[in-house]
């Protein structure tokens, strides 16, 4: 998950970053729900691999298209999909050093 990524998936996976669960105010990147970026040159393509942190977040699909969104006005030459996942279960292991940071304000 998010290892390898070329310059282009970095600036992407930045761009998600305006993202914020509005549960914890917290970016959705640095809270680990975000578990890939692929960037497709040869056919302008992007695919966010995601999940959410509970099955029944009662704001996940207003998340999912808020990724979207963000990815897609970043990138208006590219068609983005947005797949969310269940596998591997989101854990707080997950939540960076600077998500950790945030939630210790």
């Amino acid at each position: 998950m998010l290892n390898n990524l070329s310059p282009k998936e970095k600036e992407i996976l930045n761009q998600i970053k305006a993202v914020i669960d509005p549960e914890v105010a917290i970016n959705i990147v640095d809270l680990g729900l975000i578990y890939n970026v692929i960037y497709n040159e040869a056919n302008k393509s992007i695919v966010v691999d995601m999940t959410l942190s509970a099955r029944g977040c009662p704001v996940g699909d207003t998340i999912l298209q808020n990724v979207e969104t963000v990815v897609q006005d970043a990138n208006p030459d590219c068609s983005v999909q947005v797949n969310l996942v269940w596998e591997p279960r989101w854990t707080p292991s997950l939540i960076t050093e600077e998500g950790k940071a945030a939630l210790n304000r």
